[in-house]
């Protein structure tokens, strides 16, 4: 009879040694399963070893990415999706900080090469139907817009979730694509309300469990 694998088993030796990377502690098979209650055994049976493991560690960053960016359900407003998706690149980040540290790190191949770029053209198909609906100028090279926002987004969580600033920071997004967007062509107002809404999940998500935080409003005054 084989044995059904367990997916908590395989996702707590991912974030565990993705912990102890971002610790600098030395990641061998006795020392990433001490005090898990799991077997040296079970790095084989999930990743055929530690090779495996390295290679699996930061596709599965990119796969929970892709789960959240596939979360946000187009609107009518294509404005604000392209910031709800920046802001699902962020909660994501938060949700698993230390992960989000080694998909970037290009030590470790990915398994599927194309997840990375699938990332980027979440943002591409959505900055298209944002020119498609007369809301960004004709001329605007959408992969170009594109990576400018997932920029924002990746310095957010870079100096959050994984660096120096508090999550407070996460409210500089608003104004940081609203600049974006409307150098893009569109209207200051209108762009205003898209992204204050698209961005509202992250912010309010997490300044919620953390009452001492700053307002997140910050519409021009």
């Amino acid at each position: 009879m084989v044995r059904m694998k367990d997916p908590a088993v395989r996702s707590l030796l991912i974030d565990r040694a993705a912990q102890m990377l971002t610790a600098r502690q030395p990641v061998t098979l006795r020392s990433l399963v001490a005090g898990t209650g799991v077997s040296t055994m079970a790095v084989y049976t999930y990743f055929g070893g530690m090779d495996g493991l390295w290679t699996a560690m930061r596709q599965e960053g990119f796969t929970r990415l892709a789960a959240r960016l596939a979360a946000v359900a187009p609107s009518e407003d294509p404005v604000q999706d392209l910031a709800a998706l920046g802001a699902a690149y962020l909660s994501n980040a938060l949700a698993s900080p230390d992960l989000y540290r080694v998909m970037f790190d290009a030590g470790f191949e990915l398994q599927d090469a194309a997840a990375a770029d699938d990332t980027l053209h979440c943002l591409v198909r959505a900055v298209e139907r944002a020119m498609a609906a007369g809301r960004f100028r004709g001329d605007i090279d959408p992969l170009e817009l594109a990576t400018q926002s997932w920029t924002i987004g990746h310095g957010l969580a870079s100096l959050v979730a994984t660096g120096p600033l508090p999550r407070q920071a996460l409210a500089h997004g608003v104004p940081l694509l609203i600049a974006l967007f409307t150098s893009a062509g569109d209207d200051p107002e209108q762009c205003r309300r898209s992204v204050e809404h698209g961005w509202r999940p992250v912010t309010s998500d997490h300044c919620s469990e953390h009452p001492d935080t700053v307002s997140t409003d910050v519409s021009p005054r």
